[in-house]
């Protein structure tokens, strides 16, 4: 048995909520903690800091501990290098030679590329043309090639068809054992970091990193909430849970464009209705807010989904973790500084 597991807690092979499903793959433990060995030294330890002024000690009780782990500040500025550093490292010397393609709104890109050049390995990377010139920068100066779409849907259809044209190797933004495995490190460190958690609150786009923050974390708590938080307008994980499988959305629409995966898939789906306790919305002007926040409070230049949990603390999560201990997974920030003066801009300074 792993030497984090806490409080005497066994993990779990099902639970009622998840019975019927208790066949379906997921990371397990003993496997996230061998990958965050091989990972050891590539990717950076992301820190924990408690936030204890502004509105968090103005709202809520004083029994109450908030802590964010800061995954802005990992290489490349996202948590996706776990994932893709996971999956590259995992191709045949084949497979690397012929190169990886990737979809992605610039995150997850940026990521590939990094992990590409570590490995020796081409990448292609499909992205919209309103991505973030951070993002395109960042990944062409790691050496990958860019091909541009109207749309992040277009982004994917186009990877796709890459991957099985010139034998490439697609590198999911989300989905997958490989990227949930690699996800899973940050959970190893965070509850390492603070013991005793009563909830972890994680941004779900695609559902890559709550699946595997979701599934380690239970297995070393099960006691542990864990509650994903989606943009109200790009809900599709929120929506395949109502509907029992995975759904596709017709379009998305929110500020947050790292959250904005158009559908649900498999893998990540099961993984997340198993390990997640409940999926919780929050709209535009609610991440803008949340940005305002952590920059005023904790200094932290956070895009809109770094800012997710936040939002989803200060609105419909407010009432049941008041007076908990709760973790906030700071997910990312690539952004511009003209971008994010004026998301920033959009909100009045934050009432008490």
């Amino acid at each position: 048995m792993s030497a984090l597991l806490q409080d005497g807690a066994a993990a779990p092979v099902s639970s009622p909520r998840s019975s019927p499903k208790a066949e379906l793959p997921f990371p397990r433990l003993h496997e996230v903690e061998r990958v965050a060995l091989r990972l050891a030294g590539q990717i950076m330890p992301t820190p924990v800091w408690r936030w204890q002024t502004g509105v968090i000690a103005r709202r809520f009780n004083p029994l109450t501990e908030v802590w964010l782990k800061l995954e802005l500040f990992q290489q490349t500025g996202s948590f996706k290098l776990r994932g893709a550093l996971n999956s590259v490292q995992s191709l045949s010397d084949d497979e690397r030679r012929r190169g990886v393609v990737a979809a992605s709104a610039g995150n997850h890109a940026v990521s590939v590329a990094c992990a590409a050049r570590a490995v020796g390995s081409p990448a292609t990377l499909v992205m919209p043309k309103s991505a973030s010139p951070v993002r395109l920068d960042a990944c062409r100066g790691y050496g990958a090639e860019l091909r541009l779409t109207e749309t992040l849907a277009e982004a994917f259809a186009l990877a796709d068809r890459i991957a099985a044209d010139e034998g490439r190797s697609m590198v999911h933004p989300f989905d997958g054992p490989r990227t949930a495995e690699g996800t899973g490190t940050i959970a190893l460190e965070l509850m390492r970091q603070v013991r005793g958690l009563d909830a972890v609150v994680v941004p779900v786009g695609g559902g890559g990193l709550a699946a595997g923050i979701s599934a380690i974390v239970k297995q070393i708590n099960p006691r542990c909430q864990v509650f994903g938080v989606e943009p109200q307008g790009a809900d599709a994980m929120s929506r395949s849970f109502r509907a029992g499988q995975p759904v596709r959305l017709g379009g998305v629409d929110t500020v947050a464009d790292s959250l904005s995966a158009p559908y649900a898939l498999a893998y990540s789906f099961g993984v997340c209705r198993r390990f997640i306790d409940e999926i919780v919305r929050v709209d535009d002007a609610a991440l803008v807010a949340a940005m305002h926040h952590l920059f005023l409070d904790m200094k932290l230049a956070a895009e809109p989904a770094a800012a997710a949990a936040t939002a989803a603390l200060l609105g419909p999560l407010r009432e049941r973790l008041d007076g908990k201990r709760v973790a906030l997974i700071v997910c990312g920030s690539n952004i511009d500084a003209e971008r994010f003066g004026e998301l920033l801009r959009r909100s009045a300074a934050p009432a008490a």
